[in-house]
C-alpha cells in the first residue's frame, strides 16, 4: 500500500505532547520559525511517499551484492540517495558553519520517523552519518572537521560506526583491533569488525569510518579504548579523492530483515594498515563513541514508531476492505469489514495508541537534547541535559519493543495473508525485529536506566518527572471532560507505581544490585507506559484547544483508550519489579541443561 505520513499526528506530539512550541516561545531556539516545522515536515512526507516507499518492497526483494569487494545496492538506491541530498535532506540538523541547516535535533526526528516507516532500510544510511557528524563536530580537530564534516552535513560522504567484534559485542572492552602510531601523527588500524551497518555501498564516492581501536600501551578494558576516523578514499590537499585505504568489505550478512541494508565484516591492515586519525584523546575513544551511540539510540527509538506507524497503516486499510462474517447487530446483507468486530478494533486501537505515546517520548527525548545545546542558562542546560540523558534508553527499548508488538499485531490483521509475503505485512514484522538489538540491546538500556539515568542523582531526574507528568494528571482530572473516562485516575495509579518501583530501585542499588537490575526491564516498561500515557493525555488536552484540529475528540479517545488498557498494567509491572528478584536469582535450577 502507498505510505502518507501522519503529519497531523506528529505536529501534535512535537509541538504540544514534547513542548517543541513550548522550548521556543521561552527563547530556547533562538529566532527559529516555529511555522517552519509543518512545511518542513509536509516536504518530508512527500519525498517518503514518492521516492522511498516505492523503493522498499524492491530493496527487501533483491538485496545487496558483494563482489569484489564491493557492495551493490538494490536497484533505484543510488538515485534516490542523490536526490536525497539534492533536496537537503541529510543537512536538516547539521550546523550551519559547516553547511547545515541548523533546524532543532526535534525536527530532524520527525524527519527520522518519516525515513524509517517509509523506508527503513534506507532511512539507515543517513541515521549513521548523523551521528558520524555528531562525533566528528563535538570530539574532531579543527582539520578533520575542515576536510569531512561539510561533506558528511551534505550527504556527499555517508558514515559509519565500527565497535562490533565477533568477541566484543556489548563487551566493547574485550575488542581486538589495534592501531600504531605513525611518524606522521596519524595511525594505522588492523583488525576486523562485524555487523557495519552500510560499511560498504555505491551511493556515495566515500565513506567516513568511525572506528574503534586499541594502542599497544593503552590501558585493558574500556578505559584503553580509542576512535578513530579512517576514510575509505584518503583524500588530498586539494580535497579530491587519493588513494584507497586498507578498509574492506570482506562478508555481507543475510539477516532477518532490512534485506537492503548492507550489514559488512570490514577488515583493515591487510595491506600495510588502514590510515586512520584520533578523533579526541587517546585512549578516550568511548566518550567520543558514546555521542554518537546516544544519537543513534534515540534515532532507533524512532525506527520503531515509524515501523509501527507503517504496519499500523497497512493494518488499518487491511481490516477497512477485508470482510468475513456478520458483525453483531449487522443490518446489512452479506460480509462486513472486519474492522466491525470489537476484537479487531481493540488491536487496531492498541497499535494506534502505542505508536502515539512512543512517538511522543522519542521527540520529548529530542526537544531536551536540543534544549541541552542551544540554551545559554546553565541551569536550563543542566536540567535538559539531565532529562534527555534520563529519556534516552526509554526512548530506545520502549519505542523499538512495541515496534516489534504493532508490527505482529499487524500480521495478526491480516490473518493467513499476513504470513504471506506478498502482502508486505511479513516484511514490517522482519524488519522491526533488529531495532531492539543494535545500538545496544533493550537489556543493556533497562540497565543503563536503573544504574544510571535513576542511580545519578539519587533519582532527582526521575522525581522532578513524575511531578512534571502528575500535572498534566491534575489538567485532566479538571477537564470535567467525560471523554476522558477514567484516564485521570488510571494515570494517577501509573504514577504511584511508578513513583513506588523507583523509590524501591534506589534502595536496592545501595543494598543489593542484582535484586535492582532483576527488575531494570519491567521498570523500563512501566516508565513508558506511564510516561506514553501522560503524553497522550497532555496532547489531547491541547487538541481540544486548538485551531484546525480534525475532530480533537479521537485525541481524547486515544489518550483514554491507552490509559485503560496499557497504562493500567502498571500496579502489575510494579509487582513483578519488587516481587520477582528471589525468583529470579533462584531460577539457575531451571536454566541447566
Amino acid at each position: 500500500m502507498t505510505y502518507r505520513a501522519p503529519i497531523d499526528d506528529i505536529l501534535l506530539s512535537l509541538n504540544h505532547g514534547a513542548g517543541l512550541q513550548a522550548a521556543v516561545a521561552a527563547g530556547h531556539f533562538g529566532d527559529y520559525d516555529s511555522e517552519i516545522t509543518a512545511q518542513v515536515l509536509d516536504e518530508a512526507g512527500k519525498f517518503a511517499s514518492d521516492i522511498l516507499a516505492p523503493l522498499n518492497r524492491v530493496g527487501d526483494k533483491h538485496g545487496i551484492k558483494l563482489e569484489h569487494g564491493k557492495v551493490t545496492t538494490a536497484p533505484g538506491w543510488p538515485d534516490a540517495y542523490q536526490r536525497w541530498i539534492a533536496a537537503g535532506w541529510n543537512a536538516v540538523s547539521g550546523p550551519e558553519d559547516f553547511g547545515g541547516q541548523g533546524l532543532p535535533m526535534a525536527v530532524n526526528a520527525a524527519c527520522t520517523e518519516i525515513w524509517a516507516s517509509s523506508n527503513m532500510a534506507f532511512g539507515l544510511c543517513p541515521l549513521l552519518t548523523l551521528s558520524a557528524i555528531d562525533a566528528l563536530h563535538t570530539h574532531g580537530s579543527d582539520a578533520l572537521k575542515q576536510v569531512y564534516l561539510g561533506k558528511l552535513i551534505s550527504g556527499e560522504w555517508t558514515g559509519t560506526m565500527q565497535l562490533t567484534e565477533p568477541q566484543a559485542g556489548s563487551d566493547v572492552g574485550a575488542l581486538r583491533t589495534r592501531a600504531e602510531r605513525a611518524a606522521d601523527g596519524s595511525y594505522r588500524i588492523f583488525g576486523s569488525k562485524i555487523f557495519i551497518t552500510y560499511g560498504d555501498h555505491d551511493m556515495t564516492d566515500n565513506i567516513v569510518h568511525f572506528v574503534l581501536a586499541r594502542l599497544p600501551d593503552a590501558p585493558a578494558g574500556t578505559k584503553g579504548i580509542s576512535l578513530f576516523l579512517v576514510p575509505k578514499f584518503l583524500v588530498n590537499a586539494d580535497g579530491t579523492l587519493g588513494a584507497r585505504n586498507d578498509i574492506y568489505p570482506s562478508g555481507v550478512e543475510h539477516k532477518l530483515g532490512i534485506h537492503a541494508s548492507p550489514t559488512c565484516t570490514m577488515t583493515m591492515g591487510d595491506h600495510g594498515g588502514a590510515i586512520g586519525y584520533l578523533i579526541g584523546e587517546e585512549n578516550r575513544g568511548m566518550q567520543c563513541m558514546f555521542t554518537m551511540m546516544n544519537q543513534a539510540r534515540l534515532a532507533v527509538g524512532l525506527e520503531g514508531v515509524g515501523i509501527a506507524d507503517r504496519a499500523y497503516q497497512q493494518a488499518l486499510a487491511y481490516a477497512q476492505e477485508r470482510k468475513q462474517g456478520r458483525a453483531i447487530g449487522s443490518a446489512g446483507p452479506g460480509s462486513d469489514p472486519i474492522i466491525k468486530h470489537p476484537d479487531v478494533k481493540r488491536t487496531l486501537l492498541t497499535m494506534r495508541a502505542l505508536i502515539g505515546a512512543a512517538r511522543t517520548i522519542c521527540y520529548s527525548t529530542a526537544v531536551a537534547l536540543d534544549i541541552a545545546a542551544r540554551s545559554t542558562d546553565p541551569k536550563v542546560k543542566a536540567s535538559a541535559a539531565a532529562r534527555g540523558a534520563l529519556l534516552t534508553p526509554i526512548a530506545k527499548a520502549f519505542s523499538t519493543d512495541i515496534g516489534i508488538e504493532v508490527a505482529s499485531l499487524g500480521v495478526q490483521i491480516h490473518g493467513g495473508m499476513g504470513f504471506i509475503e506478498e502482502t508486505g505485512a511479513a516484511q514490517h514484522y522482519r524488519d522491526a525485529r533488529i531495532a531492539p538489538i543494535y545500538e545496544g540491546t533493550n537489556g543493556i538500556q533497562a540497565i543503563d536506566l536503573v544504574t544510571r539515568k535513576l542511580g545519578a542523582n539519587g533519582g532527582a531526574s526521575v522525581f522532578a518527572l513524575l511531578d512534571e507528568l502528575t500535572l498534566i494528571v491534575k489538567d485532566v482530572e479538571a477537564s470535567n471532560d467525560p471523554g476522558f473516562g477514567l484516564t485521570g485516575l488510571r494515570l494517577r495509579e501509573g504514577l504511584e507505581a511508578l513513583d513506588r518501583t523507583s523509590r524501591y530501585l534506589l534502595d536496592k542499588l545501595g543494598s543489593d544490585t542484582n535484586d535492582a537490575l532483576a527488575g531494570a526491564t519491567p521498570y523500563l516498561r512501566l516508565f513508558g507506559a506511564t510516561l506514553g500515557g501522560c503524553a497522550l493525555a497532555a496532547e489531547a488536552l491541547a487538541a481540544r484547544d486548538l485551531e484546525g484540529i480534525n475532530d480533537p475528540s479521537r485525541y481524547v479517545a486515544l489518550a483514554r483508550f491507552f490509559a485503560e488498557t496499557v497504562a493500567v498494567q502498571a500496579p502489575a509491572l510494579e509487582r513483578s519489579v519488587v516481587d520477582s528478584a528471589a525468583s529470579v536469582a533462584g531460577a539457575e535450577a531451571v536454566l541447566t541443561a
